[in-house]
C-alpha cells in the first residue's frame, strides 16, 4: 500500500473531506461513500457528490458533465443565443433553439458573417472595376 495509492478494497470508495470553512465551522471526519454504478474509478464521467437523503443516510449523487457553448469557427469566440449543452441533449433540441436565424447561424458569429459579406462584395466590385479598365484600354487601342 504505497502513499497516494488505494488498496483494492478501498478503490470502489470515494473520499469526501469537509472543509473547515464550510457548514458549521468545525472539522469533521472523512466521509466515505460507495459508488452506486458499475465503474469504480474516479474518472471525469464518474463524478459523485455526497448528499444526505431525507432518511438521514449519506449517498452518492452523480454529477453530469457540463456542456460547452459552441464557438465561432473563425474567431473562436462563444456564440451568443445558443445553449451550452452536452451533444446528446443538444441533438434533441428544436432547430430554432440550436441555431440563430441568419446566414451561418450557429456556426459563425455576426461579426465574422458581416466581414465575409463585405469581403465578397469588395471582391465583386474589384472584378467589375477590372472589366471596366480592360474595356477602356481596348477602346483606346482601337
Amino acid at each position: 500500500w504505497r502513499a497516494g495509492k488505494r488498496s483494492r478494497k478501498e478503490s470502489h470508495k470515494v473520499r469526501e473531506t469537509h472543509h473547515p470553512s464550510v457548514g458549521s465551522g468545525k472539522m469533521t471526519k472523512n466521509i466515505r461513500i460507495t459508488y452506486l454504478r458499475r465503474s469504480s474509478y474516479r474518472t471525469a464521467s464518474n463524478k459523485v457528490q455526497a448528499v444526505k437523503t431525507p432518511g438521514g443516510r449519506l449517498t452518492a449523487q452523480y454529477i453530469k458533465k457540463r456542456g460547452k457553448v459552441p464557438s465561432c469557427g473563425d474567431c473562436k469566440q462563444e456564440l451568443r443565443g445558443i445553449p451550452a449543452l452536452r451533444p446528446n441533449k443538444f441533438k434533441h433540441l428544436v432547430k430554432r433553439k440550436r441555431t440563430v436565424t441568419r446566414a451561418y447561424g450557429g456556426s459563425r458569429c455576426g461579426k465574422c458573417v458581416r466581414e465575409r459579406i463585405v469581403r465578397a462584395f469588395l471582391f465583386e466590385e474589384q472584378k467589375i472595376v477590372k472589366q471596366v479598365v480592360a474595356q477602356r484600354s481596348t477602346k483606346t487601342k482601337k
